[in-house]
This record gives structure tokens, C-alpha cells and sequence, in this order.
């Protein structure tokens, strides 16, 4: 770094060299690090909100001119909120903490949808979760060549959320649906292919084009040499004709039966989508599906509020907790699901949870503070 740009770097975190999340201003750019490379840089609550309230005061600060947020350790830009902790809560009954957590992290997803500044994330290793809130929902998603993206939730009792009820659907064909089903990962190369990630760069470049954009330069000038050519794409590319085929089905149970019969006609892509997603929680699959349907048709606001509502009822039922401790805490893998089949999942309850979406909308409009906000 030169010299101007250091003694133009202002450090505004108090915290000691090993919290949670820092900030920064560097030249124009308020530079945001998450901190927690052992836990995959994982959200808590204090690192939401801490967050939130930077991004608030950045927004009015005349000195920033656009933001950076990564991650730190290599290994993951952000591998989502801390469900371990999520789930110690919840087993605690501390039911109001449990749901401070989703409505802070959704608050905040909706300040960096709503940003009025340049929103850039540089995005190396895993990026899932919440830490899908904090990129996508920005103007510019940098990939590294270590990219890993997905939205796994279904796999743990939940559903995709952090405003993917809004994104996903808005995916070309139904990609987002295959996403939010499978809870597959997908790379840097079918990530840029379909509009996840904006740009391709070297992890090894990002400090440079941080340099850039904290002496002013616009994203073009920024990766102007350093835009990585369109990494090699993967299935998501691959396989488009047959996830529109089989994904725009009507319901979980017509999805399965198509990529059945994908399979029984050689199709190795469908018989392993197929093979995933019956192991996933068949509320979740409903609900998830549910929502890839109607989020197409929801304003973000909608969409974030629908997500809060349908996490509420979530934190109350069995499958969130048994999910977490088959996959997180005890790691056996075996879930055992209630209920156990698609046929029991009572759809119309899920359904009068979104039927209804008219309420305190504001909540996820991006007015909100950090500390805002009451029940919806």
C-alpha cells in the first residue's frame, strides 16, 4: 500500500485484534472484515448489529464513498449465521434471543439491499447463509477462484432465506429452485454464468483492488486488469435444459417424479438431485418450494417478511432442531424427520403464513436500525 493510502486509513474498531468483525475507512471505501476464520466467519448477533450500525453511519458519512465487505482466513467468506448457537438458544427455550438473531440478520440484509452507496463484496471460499445476505443482495459480487456457493438450508430443517426468496426466483429458468431445493454448491464459473457473482478475480488481487477503490477508482477501473477470464462453468450450466424441465414442476412430489424418470433414462444429474433432496426435510422442501414460487411476485420487503413469519413458526416445530443436531452437533447425518414424508407436510398452513403479507412491511424496508423493530 502507499504511503498517502495508509495515513488515509482510519481505524474505527475498538475491539482487540481478535473480534469479530472490524471496520475500517481506507481512502473513499469503508472496508468491513469478518473476523471469525475458525467458525467460517459465521454471523452472531453482536457482529450483525455491530454491522448494521456501521453501514447506517457510513451511509452518512461524506468521507465513504462506497463499502467493502470480506472475509478473512481464506477458507470462507461467510459460511452463514451461527446455527450452533442458534440452536443452544432455542434448546434453552430463550425464544426471544432466537428471534433478535433472524430479525437483525433480515434487518440487515435489507440495509445492504437498500445501501445508497457502491455495496462491493469480495467473496473468497464458501459463501452461504447469511453470508449470502451480506453479497448478493450488494451491486458487485467479486468472486475468487475459491468460490463455493450455496444455500443448503433445507438439509438442516429451515428453508433458503436472507432475501434468496427474492433473489433466487429471479434466476434465469428455474435455477433458482434447483438451488433452493438441493442446497447444491456451485462455483465461480456457473455462479458468473447465471448472475450470482458480478466479476472473477484472484484472491491474491483483492487487496489491490481494495487500494483502487479506496483511492476513488469505479469497479471498471478497479479490476481493470485483474477481472479474471470466465472461470470453467460446471453442472448448473450443463444441465440447464434439464433443471427447467424437471424444477418447473408444480410441487416437490411432480419434481421428484420427473427426475425420476430423467434417471431411469441415464440421467447420473437427476438421479443424484433426486437422491438429495429425499433426504432433506419434506416441510422444508415445501415451504422452500413455496416460496421459489411466489417470490418472483413479492417486493424485498415482502419477500423478508414472508421468510421472518415462516422462520417463526420454524423455531416452534421439531425438524430446525433435529436438523441441526444430526448435521452440526452430533454429525450422524441421520436425521429423523416429522414428518417423515411430503404426504404428511400440511401445506395449507404453510400457505396461510404467505397468503398474508401485509403487515408491518417497514421492518425489512431498510428503515430500520440495527436495534429496531418490533414483532411483525
Amino acid at each position: 500500500m502507499a504511503d498517502g493510502q495508509a495515513a488515509g486509513r482510519e481505524e474505527l474498531q475498538e475491539e482487540s485484534a481478535e473480534s469479530e468483525i472490524g471496520f475500517e475507512i481506507r481512502g473513499e471505501a469503508g472496508v468491513i472484515t469478518l473476523r471469525r476464520p475458525r467458525a467460517l466467519n459465521a454471523l452472531t448477533l453482536p457482529m450483525v448489529q455491530a454491522m448494521h450500525a456501521r453501514l447506517r453511519a457510513w451511509a452518512a458519512d461524506a468521507r465513504v464513498t462506497r463499502v467493502v465487505v470480506r472475509g478473512s482466513g481464506g477458507r470462507a467468506f461467510c459460511a452463514g449465521g451461527d446455527i450452533r448457537q442458534i440452536y443452544a438458544l432455542g434448546k434453552a427455550g430463550r425464544d426471544a434471543e432466537v428471534m433478535a438473531f433472524w430479525r437483525g440478520e433480515y434487518c440487515l440484509d435489507a440495509a445492504v439491499k437498500t445501501f445508497p452507496k457502491p455495496y462491493i463484496a469480495l467473496i473468497e471460499g464458501i459463501v452461504m447463509g447469511g453470508g449470502v445476505g451480506i453479497s448478493l443482495h450488494g451491486d458487485v459480487r467479486v468472486a475468487a477462484e475459491s468460490y463455493s456457493f450455496a444455500m443448503p438450508e433445507t438439509g438442516i430443517g429451515f428453508f433458503p432465506d436472507v432475501g434468496t426468496t427474492y433473489a433466487l426466483p429471479r434466476l434465469p429458468g428455474c435455477i433458482g429452485r434447483y438451488l433452493a431445493l438441493t442446497g447444491s454448491r456451485i462455483g465461480a464459473g456457473d455462479a458468473r454464468a447465471v448472475g450470482l457473482a458480478t466479476h472473477t478475480a484472484r484472491a491474491a488481487d483483492f487487496e489491490t483492488i481494495i487500494d483502487r477503490l479506496a483511492a476513488g477508482a469505479d469497479i471498471a477501473r478497479a479490476l481493470e486488469g485483474l477481472d479474471a477470464p470466465q472461470p470453467e462453468t460446471g453442472p448448473l450450466v450443463a444441465e440447464r435444459a434439464l433443471i427447467d424441465a424437471c424444477f418447473s414442476g408444480d410441487s416437490v412430489a411432480e419434481i421428484l417424479a420427473r427426475l425420476d424418470a430423467a434417471a431411469r433414462e441415464g440421467s447420473a444429474f437427476a438421479e443424484a438431485a433426486a437422491a438429495t433432496m429425499r433426504g432433506r426435510s419434506p416441510t422444508s422442501l415445501v415451504i422452500a418450494h413455496a416460496l421459489m414460487r411466489r417470490g418472483g411476485d413479492l417486493s424485498f420487503a415482502q419477500a423478508m417478511l414472508a421468510e421472518y413469519r415462516l422462520a417463526e413458526r420454524l423455531m416452534e416445530e421439531h425438524d430446525f432442531y433435529e436438523g441441526v443436531r444430526a448435521v452440526i452437533v452430533d454429525k450422524d447425518n441421520a436425521p429423523r424427520w416429522r414428518p417423515d414424508s411430503l404426504e404428511g407436510v400440511d401445506a395449507g398452513a404453510i400457505e396461510a403464513v404467505l397468503a398474508s403479507l401485509d403487515g408491518a412491511e417497514s421492518l425489512f424496508d431498510g428503515s430500520q436500525g440495527p436495534d429496531e423493530g418490533a414483532r411483525p
